[in-house]
């Protein structure tokens, strides 16, 4: 299996890029956003739990996160890989998921990070709120504050896959294509 955990600030164009990677290598996308909503919406027992800490403003247990990811996981045995998306968020997250994938024998292959600058950012981003509805898309200072977050979170788990050799930086600028054949020139050396 081909397991990556796609990186990004917010805007750098994961979304796109996880869309067209799961059809051309017959991957499983799971974005851990979309499990929270998934949960919390059909009312299980890990979305109930997740609601009652979200409800009261505080961050989800790794382990409820987790097993979350595992139900997910689970519900795809036949697939030829899983792209992770927005999931691990810390170094105690990476070093969870690794143990999940292992009970599985199996494990990460490459965290693969789109880089973009922070001005591209803004600019897609203030762009996106325009269509989007959403509100965090349309304050630049919440846009900023959001990719200043992703980099303190995310410089640890840079560390984290560099010491396995898993970590891949790719240019997030340019046309959709030329970004996809980017991620796929690192994705067909895995």
């Amino acid at each position: 299996m081909t397991n990556i955990v796609l990186f990004g600030p917010p805007g750098a164009g994961k979304g796109t890029q996880a869309d067209i990677l799961k059809k051309k290598y017959e991957l499983v996308h799971i974005s851990t956003g979309d499990v929270f909503r998934y949960n919390i919406k059909n009312e299980t027992e890990l979305g109930k739990t997740a609601k009652s800490y979200i409800d009261k403003g505080q961050l989800v247990p790794d382990e409820v996160t987790i097993n979350m990811l595992n139900a997910e996981v689970d519900k795809h045995p036949e697939a030829k890989g899983i792209i992770f998306d927005g999931f691990p968020r810390t170094e105690a997250q990476a070093g969870a998921l690794d143990k999940l994938l292992e009970s599985k024998n199996d494990a990460v292959n490459a965290m693969i990070a789109l880089e973009v600058e922070d001005e591209v950012l803004v600019k897609r981003l203030l762009e996106r709120g325009k269509t989007s509805g959403r509100a965090d898309d349309a304050d630049e200072e919440v846009i900023r504050n959001r990719i200043k977050v992703y980099y303190d979170e995310t410089a640890i788990l840079k560390n984290y896959y560099k010491k396995q050799d898993k970590y891949f930086g790719v240019d997030g600028v340019g046309s959709i294509d030329e970004i996809t054949q980017r991620l796929s020139q690192v994705i067909d050396q895995l």
